[in-house]
């Protein structure tokens, strides 16, 4: 049986900046969205639909900058696993 490849990348954890992007953005920028539309006159479906996603869009990005900030400085998402931590590379070879 093959053993299950590991990788340790180094640097940013792109995978767990998209996965909070994405949910950040939807607990905390969709209320913004709401309360931005509260005062713009937004008559038809079409408007709405525009509305939200210019307003969303710039949500989502400043969101997932935010985030990749904060993953550089603190090591965010590595699993709990410190820097300097080496993987367990004594794996027996059996054929």
């Amino acid at each position: 049986m093959q053993p299950v490849e590991r990788s340790n990348p180094d640097g940013v954890d792109y995978g767990w900046v998209m996965q909070m992007t994405f949910v950040t953005t939807i607990l905390v920028g969709s209320p913004i969205v709401a309360v931005l539309s509260v005062n713009a006159g937004l008559q038809t479906w079409g408007a709405r639909a525009e509305f939200a996603i210019r307003v969303g869009a710039v949500i989502w990005f400043v969101t997932a900058v935010v985030l990749f900030v904060y993953a550089k400085r603190t090591n965010a998402g590595d699993g709990g696993t410190p820097p300097e931590a080496e993987l367990d590379t004594d794996i027996d070879a059996e054929d």
